[in-house]
């Protein structure tokens, strides 16, 4: 700041010094004249007055040219004083600026600061807290150890068990003592499960109401063989049971002895081995023989009869529907269907039925009748390993279909979504549906008589109308599909999706069916105006 006036200072000299330069040279020159004049005979006085003139009139001139030199120069002074005031306030402007930026990224630095300090006191504390919680748990387990070593020592002194017994005693107590924390979580997992897995969890219950419905479990699992007196049963059973063992182990399937007069019964959910099972037991029944050697080849010569009556119906099957090139392992899985059932209506023989109305469809409709007849064969060809795979019997039916050598597209789409299990791609899917709707439903194809048809159809009709909300349902495609209408004023379009979870919730557990049923809710709003 001290060197701005010192500048002006010099500046302001330098300026003086030229203007007292100029006026010595003119001095100079006005003595010169004036010697010249005296030189030159003038008179003194002549001389001296115009000297006079001159030297006031230069005097005069020299004076303005000073006045004009320090008017300029005082300009260019304030000129460059205000220049510098500019500079130095813009310096001072950017020193606030770069003060104001070092505050704020102080005020940064210090948050974080602060930050990571609470982030790392929170770490520890909660690492000091896993640490003591690690001790609690450990000390109680010790404790729960000791108690354990102590009743089990009481246990055995009191009442003079054995270590198994105590311990079984121990196990059981701590069960029962533990039961509503056990039953708590369980609950939670499975409200968990219904949160986050519906889709799968009915997929699951669908599925296993479809194996295992209680109006038919019977039929499809057992098969009775007559004996002809009851002391054939102790034959069957044998010494100590080895002949029963010897049977159950050859052919898979479980004999049970009853009390029932003059008969056993054989049960297996594998039509297969149950056949085999029946058929060898009434040979050995008829020859008399019954000890392991004997019931092991009699149910080996059977099993190859069975093998080979099934290759025969397969092919007698295909041969009827006029299709060939089928793999051989396609040909003995439709006949197994003739040993499955549904509802009393044989597998096979609704195949048959199946392809030859998917043909009848397709033709009016002008598709291939052949592709229609192939995929309508083969539909439910998935049922006849169902029971030794899991998922249902279209998905699986689909891959043993692709695995051994079709190739029409057409038709592994039809086998795979003939139940809607995967969206349809081709117009032979929803034929083959058709088709395995009239063939499962016209009049003496299933044993369900006409009133417990009308019964279930009435009770889906009721399970979806007792939902808020539901204006009216209707049962459709043979029970099915039940399709419900819901009042749009009452219910949202999510609340739709829940009352269509609630419906099939209840539906699978309180209804026995096989395969599935589709509940569609439909919510409608509609906005109607007169024009006049």
């Amino acid at each position: 700041m001290g060197a701005v006036p010192l500048t002006l200072a010099v500046e302001i000299n330098t300026t003086l010094l030229a203007l007292l330069l100029v006026l010595m040279l003119i001095i100079g020159a006005v003595g010169g004249v004036l010697a010249v004049r005296s030189l030159t005979g003038r008179s003194l006085a002549t001389a001296r007055e115009e000297g006079k003139r001159q030297a006031e009139q230069i005097i005069a001139e020299s004076q303005n040219e000073a006045e004009k030199l320090r008017l300029v120069a005082e300009r260019e002074t304030l000129s460059r004083k205000e220049r510098v005031d500019a500079e130095i306030a813009e310096a001072r402007e950017e020193i606030r600026e770069n003060e104001r930026r070092l505050a704020k990224r102080d005020d940064v630095l210090h948050a974080k600061e602060t930050a990571a300090l609470a982030r790392e006191q929170f770490i520890s504390s909660e690492t000091d807290n896993l640490r003591q919680r690690e001790q609690e748990l450990n000390a109680r387990e010790k404790d729960i150890e000791r108690r354990a070593e102590q009743v089990d020592i009481e246990l055995r002194r009191v009442a003079d068990l054995t270590v198994a017994q105590a311990r079984e005693q121990v196990l059981q107590r701590a069960e029962d003592s533990m039961r509503p924390e056990l039953a708590q979580v369980v609950r939670k997992k499975i409200e968990a499960a219904e949160e986050e897995a519906k889709e799968r969890a009915l997929e699951v219950v669908t599925l296993a109401i479809q194996r295992c419905a209680t109006d038919h479990t019977s039929e499809s699992t057992t098969r009775q063989v007559e004996l002809p007196s009851d002391d054939m049963k102790g034959r069957i059973i044998g010494r100590e049971g080895r002949n029963i063992r010897a049977i159950e182990k050859a052919t898979g399937v479980d004999i049970i002895v009853d009390d029932t007069p003059g008969v056993i019964v054989v049960s297996c959910f594998d039509k297969i081995r149950q056949a085999v099972a029946v058929e060898s037991l009434e040979r050995l029944i008829a020859d008399g023989r019954m000890h392991p050697s004997r019931i092991e080849e009699v149910v080996e010569k059977v099993r190859e009869e069975t093998h080979d009556r099934v290759m025969k119906l397969g092919k007698e099957a295909a041969l009827e529907v006029n299709l060939g090139g089928l793999h051989p392992r396609v040909v003995e899985a439709m006949g197994k269907l003739h040993y499955r059932t549904s509802y009393a209506q044989n597998v096979l023989r609704h195949s048959v039925e199946v392809a030859f109305l998917s043909q009848l469809i397709a033709d009016q409709l002008g598709l291939d009748g052949k592709v229609a007849r192939r995929a309508g064969f083969l539909h439910d060809i998935g049922k006849a390993m169902d029971h030794e795979m899991e998922g249902g019997h279209p998905a699986i039916g689909m891959a043993f279909a692709r695995q051994h050598g079709e190739k029409e597209e057409a038709v592994l789409n039809a086998i795979g979504g003939h139940h809607a299990d995967i969206p349809a791609t081709t117009f032979y899917t929803p034929i083959v549906m058709a088709a395995d709707a009239i063939s499962s439903s016209r009049p003496g194809a299933r044993r369900e008589s006409m009133e417990r048809f009308v019964q279930k159809m009435t009770e889906l009709q009721d399970i979806a109308k007792e939902q808020p909300g539901v204006k009216e349902a209707y049962a459709v495609q043979a029970g099915r599909e039940v399709r419900v209408m819901v009042d749009a004023n009452q219910a949202t379009d999510d609340e739709a999706y829940l009352i269509a979870h609630d419906i099939a919730r209840r539906i699978s557990s309180e209804m026995s069916f096989p395969g599935e049923i589709k509940v569609t809710v439909l919510r409608e709003t509609r906005a109607i105006e007169i024009a006049r």
